[in-house]
């Protein structure tokens, strides 16, 4: 087994808190354990969204256009250190601004099921992605990832990200 199927991950109920811990190969393959994940949406100036196309390394989505930052929260980490962990490891952003909260929500398919804990930033310095995770990153026009939903370019954990997040953005 793997490194990464070894970590350990605080599995949660809906309203996030802690219920018992498991390893990620036993949350990933039994999708009632739910487990706590962040993700992140990174904007350029011109409100651009940059995707990450996921390795074809990842039990997960592999090959899919994702969201700009994602991951799990480890046993015991809160979720906002998670989020700057990832978006060091990932992406190699540091900022002092926090990145703003959006929403939680509940995603889950016939693999796992995730408690996800949304965030957005607009950011125009460098970026240095992790070429073990990510196979390539660029930056998309609104409209060209709509045009693109459902054509299986994207996960299906991006395809449920961004409705919830156009459906924020409609009520703004």
């Amino acid at each position: 087994m793997s490194e990464t199927s070894q970590e350990l991950l605080d599995i949660v109920n809906a309203e996030g808190r802690v219920i018992g811990s498991a390893r990620r190969c036993e949350a990933h393959g039994n999708n009632c354990l739910l487990h706590r994940v962040v993700h992140l949406f990174v904007f350029d100036d011109r409100g651009r969204l940059l995707l990450q196309k996921r390795s074809m390394n990842k039990d997960v989505a592999a090959g899919k256009w994702d969201t700009s930052v994602g991951g799990h929260v480890n046993c015991g980490e809160s979720v906002s250190d998670a989020l700057i962990r990832e978006m060091g490891e990932e992406l190699g952003i540091t900022v002092p601004v926090a990145p703003r909260f959006l929403y939680t929500y509940v995603h889950s398919n016939d693999h796992e099921s995730e408690l996800v804990y949304s965030y957005s930033l607009v950011y125009t310095g460098e970026i240095k992605f992790a070429k073990a995770e990510i196979d390539e990153i660029r930056y998309w026009e609104m409209e060209e990832i709509r045009q693109l939903l459902g054509s299986g370019t994207y996960s299906d954990n991006f395809e449920h990200e961004f409705n919830n997040y156009l459906a924020l953005s409609e009520k703004l």
